[in-house]
């Protein structure tokens, strides 16, 4: 079944230039699409996305203000945030709200459906520049933390891959590997650290016990 995608873009070309790229895809489908937080909000819930594609920047209820509201009633729902803002602030706005990737405007059309299908398939895509301000927003917040579990030396490969941004398909490309094995990977790595997310991962990826050898 095709990946049903609702874009919330106030830009009427842009969200134009979205709906095409969406429905071009093979295996995806554009369901909805809106231009402000307050339609969206109104309507998406009926649409039933399987993953939407959010602006942050809204007139009127901001984007992680329209995640916050649509999150309880789209529970099974995955929310990207697609935005020019590299800050911080912004970052943890939306991912605080509940959104599950963070993409810049410039991502060009092969990225940004790869990163909704990795989100689709339980992924959380963020731009490399994003990645490094989740980890360097989490230096500061967080003083190190004893008795972190140990990843082994291909595991924290992985690790700093998705932390640097990588795709699956792009890690299993640096790392001379298939797809699959690198989803063992993520899954190990998501089960020693207590995590669910790509975005979780990254924040305790700054106070990990790096092992030299081994794998």
């Amino acid at each position: 079944m095709a990946i049903k995608v609702s874009i919330v873009e106030d830009d009427p070309k842009a969200r134009e230039i979205l709906v095409d790229w969406i429905n071009r895809a093979e295996g995806f489908q554009c369901v909805s699409h809106y231009g402000s937080g307050e339609e969206a909000a109104t309507h998406l819930p009926q649409t039933r996305p399987d993953v939407i594609l959010m602006d942050i920047n809204l007139p009127g209820m901001t984007g992680p203000e329209c995640v916050r509201q649509l999150k309880p009633r789209l529970s099974e729902a995955q929310f990207v945030m697609l935005t020019v803002y590299e800050d911080s602030d912004h970052i943890f706005q939306a991912l605080q709200a509940g959104a599950t990737g963070y993409l810049l405007k410039q991502t060009p059309r092969a990225g940004l459906i790869a990163a909704l299908r990795e989100v689709h398939q339980g992924g959380s895509p963020m731009t490399a520049n994003i990645a490094r301000q989740v980890v360097r927003a989490f230096h500061r917040a967080v003083p190190p933390q004893p008795a972190l579990p140990e990843l082994s030396a291909r595991e924290t490969e992985v690790l700093q891959l998705l932390a640097r941004g990588f795709l699956y398909k792009e890690i299993a490309d640096n790392l001379n590997v298939a797809v699959p094995t690198v989803n063992t990977y993520i899954r190990r790595i998501y089960e020693k650290l207590q995590v669910r997310s790509r975005t979780e991962a990254v924040a305790r990826f700054a106070h990990l016990p790096i092992r030299d050898a081994g794998a």
